[in-house]
């Protein structure tokens, strides 16, 4: 049996998501990015469009709790377009929020993030948390230990904000050897952004899936080196736990491109020419749905 995604929708077999962009925000605001807002509903689904003109089937949205998720929306769209759309319950770093949201709400995270997945009138499917730069702080031990947490009680994955690419081992030490998580449930975000193969080939092996992101002009330091990481994790047996998504997280990013669409058009073939249409599928279609799948299955509605 195929395991099922959890989309804005409803749930969905993992067979049916088509290509997927497994990393990228169609909303989102912060404080931390003043004047940047994703909080369009007409530009996100025009970018939905473009997308699934170009093949894609899915968009997974990390947006967390109190970053301007605009779930409703996050529906309408996927809805209008018929894009699945993944949504994202979990918290971001501390700077990303007013501390009086923080204080009201850390000593119920678990039951706040079990709510967004089970009960909510739409519904996420996944847990984001962030770590920190080379570490991670008391903030985030706590929202990664709601996340496991609420990953126990439901069977979500949970989708891990490396910050600059970092401490990726430090996360799953935690989330998998200190707090009891199944590798195959976490997924490591920009890895990309601290290029260190080593790291890269240990986090595979544990079981995680790694997240590369797409070109974008903030982060266009890292693409060049894309494909060197790629065809060592590839060389070493690993391709199936790739995945590859667009990250765009500011109105500007939006604007300058390339857009969700580029990653069909732009990097798959180059992938698929590099490394075979069997990489390309596994990258862009297998592997999404296997990490993002829930491993106890769908929960009924009210469940």
């Amino acid at each position: 049996m195929s395991p099922a995604v959890r989309t804005v929708l409803g749930d969905v077999p993992a067979a049916e998501l088509g290509a997927v962009d497994a990393h990228d925000h169609l909303f989102l605001r912060s404080p931390a990015l003043p004047g940047e807002e994703l909080d369009d509903p007409r530009a996100a689904e025009a970018e939905l469009t473009a997308f699934r003109e170009a093949g894609g089937g899915t968009v997974v949205q990390w947006t967390p709790r109190g970053m301007g998720r605009r779930l409703a929306d996050a529906a309408a769209v996927s809805r209008a377009t018929g894009v699945h759309v993944v949504a994202a319950t979990g918290l971001h770093q501390a700077l990303h929020y007013q501390p009086a949201l923080l204080e009201r709400d850390m000593d119920r995270l678990a039951e706040l993030f079990v709510a967004d997945l089970t009960t909510a009138p739409v519904r996420a499917g996944l847990v984001k948390v962030a770590g920190g730069f080379h570490g991670l702080d008391a903030h985030a031990r706590h929202t990664m230990a709601a996340a496991a947490e609420a990953h126990r009680a439901t069977g979500a994955p949970v989708a891990v904000h490396l910050e600059l690419g970092t401490a990726a081992l430090d996360v799953l030490e935690l989330l998998c050897g200190g707090l009891g998580m199944p590798p195959a449930s976490v997924v490591l975000g920009h890895l990309g952004r601290s290029p260190d193969v080593r790291v890269q080939l240990e986090a595979a092996r544990a079981g995680a899936y790694l997240a590369f992101d797409g070109p974008s002009r903030r982060h266009h330091a890292t693409d060049w080196r894309l494909f060197d990481q790629l065809a060592a994790l590839v060389e070493a047996g690993h391709a199936g736990r790739i995945l590859i998504g667009g990250d765009t997280t500011t109105a500007g990013a939006r604007r300058e491109g390339p857009g969700m669409r580029f990653l069909l058009r732009g990097l798959r073939p180059r992938l698929e020419r590099e490394f075979g249409a069997e990489v390309g599928r596994a990258v862009f279609v297998e592997n999404p749905g296997r990490a993002f799948g829930w491993v106890q299955g769908p929960l009924a509605p009210g469940e």
